[in-house]
């Protein structure tokens, strides 16, 4: 059985036709084209398939996407503006806080969602945020220090 959908993607307003029993993240990946969300453990304890619904971050290997009706829905596509790294996508590039890339849109989401809810978030805020995300290339040192930097980034005027 399938439904239509209304909800906003990435700042876009959308009506969809999705099956009822659709995944968010194979609805994203396979019918939209937005790649950036990653298939991970399918199970919904690795994080690399986060996205944001209504600003907290969803796993969206566990998220029909019909429950998103009448949400807003956030992708790692949409974070760039103008040509523009956001201010947590600098933070990543600028103090190297990804390594083989695979899990870095999710942590990346969610690192964006903490910052939507609390602009100033201190270490353990920002260890606890993330801690449903597994980077198996890192000790996780450089990715905070990137969410850190993404706060500085924030504070000072220098990125959105």
């Amino acid at each position: 059985m399938a439904s239509l959908l209304t909800f906003v993607l990435n700042g876009r307003r959308r009506v969809e036709a999705v099956a009822n029993n659709l995944l968010l993240l194979d609805f994203l990946r396979e019918k939209l084209g937005l790649t950036g969300t990653k298939t991970g453990c399918d199970g919904g304890e690795c994080g690399a398939c986060t996205v944001l619904v209504d600003d907290r971050p969803r796993l969206s290997c566990l998220t029909l996407a019909a429950s998103c009706e009448g949400r807003r829905v956030d992708t790692v596509e949409s974070l760039a503006r103008n040509g523009q790294l956001s201010a947590v996508q600098r933070g990543f590039h600028e103090k190297l806080g990804a390594q083989c890339g695979y899990c870095t849109p999710g942590l990346i989401m969610a690192s964006e969602g903490l910052l939507r809810r609390n602009p100033r978030p201190g270490e353990a805020e920002i260890r606890e945020a993330l801690g449903s995300n597994i980077c198996r290339c890192t000790g996780y040192v450089k990715i905070i220090e990137a969410v850190q930097h993404a706060v500085g980034l924030k504070a000072s005027g220098e990125a959105a």
